[in-house]
């Protein structure tokens, strides 16, 4: 059982900048493609960013393109999102997912985390 633990979401101005981890407790995370996940109100839950196991080769939705910006570090077991210039439409829950030796453009995750809020006023 893989756990995944969120953090770094938070309250920020149109313009500004967050920066999501992602925790994992697996011995084997070098072997997960990483990737983050957001669900707006009313909405359903979308793709962000995913970054492949073994090699870091990476992939955006066209709306976060330019501005978010997905990395790990397999030694701490932890991947990342950089969030710049971030829009009001940018508000949502993010998740962070793994899926053992995914596909980096069509993940099918395995294991969820719980979510953190990321709100961006206007």
């Amino acid at each position: 059982q893989v756990q995944l633990v969120e953090s770094g979401g938070g309250l920020v101005q149109a313009g500004g900048s967050l920066r999501l981890s992602c925790a994992a407790s697996v011995r084997t995370f070098s072997t997960y493609t990483m990737g983050w996940f957001r669900q707006a109100p009313g909405k359903e839950r979308e793709f962000v960013a995913a970054i492949r196991w073994s090699g870091g080769n990476t992939y955006y939705t066209d709306s976060v393109k330019g501005r978010f910006t997905i990395s790990r570090d397999d030694a701490k077991n932890t991947a990342y999102l950089q969030m710049n210039s971030l829009k009001p439409e940018d508000t949502a829950v993010y998740y962070c997912a793994a899926d053992h030796y995914g596909v980096v453009n069509l993940m099918s995750p395995d294991y969820w985390g719980q979510g953190t809020q990321v709100t961006v006023s206007s």
